[in-house]
């Protein structure tokens, strides 16, 4: 089930990269899409979360995996802000993701090379402790959008 859902997001992610495609969506289509895209993001965060934190036994190859989806989702989330997809379905992206594209972008980059760079110490740590770091870098740089690009 995982799996088809993440090829589901990968096949549409690549269409969404299209400039042609992306005009054409529908903005509730690319909505639904970007809250697929954070909803993989978040559990498989979730999950890492709760090995930093002591809650779930941590897992080594279990704790790689999610980093390196997490990482992977961290490609596909800026292809899910096409232009117009602010409105057209209950959304909590703000209007600044399209008024300050720069600003929205360095945050997206900073989140994509943070999600990286864990997915790459999650490879080789062989305790919680060797990613806590990471893991704590990555997760605020995911919270710099959510400071500014999204509403609470």
């Amino acid at each position: 089930m995982k799996k088809a859902m993440l090829a589901a997001l990968i096949g549409t992610s690549t269409l969404l990269a299209s400039g042609t495609v992306s005009a054409q969506a529908k903005p509730e289509d690319v909505i639904k899409f970007r809250q697929g895209v954070y909803q993989v993001v978040g559990w498989h965060t979730r999950t890492m979360g709760g090995m930093v934190k002591g809650q779930i036994p941590y897992d080594q190859a279990e704790f790689a995996r999610n980093a390196e989806i997490v990482a992977m989702m961290s490609t596909v989330a800026p292809h899910a802000f096409a232009p117009g997809s602010d409105k057209g379905a209950p959304t909590r992206a703000r209007p600044e993701i399209w008024s300050d594209a720069a600003g929205f972008k360095k945050v997206m980059d900073n989140f994509q090379a943070e999600a990286t760079k864990l997915a790459q110490v999650a490879k080789t740590a062989g305790s919680v402790d060797q990613v806590r770091g990471q893991f704590s870098a990555m997760s605020k740089s995911c919270g710099a959008c959510h400071d500014n690009y999204r509403t609470k």
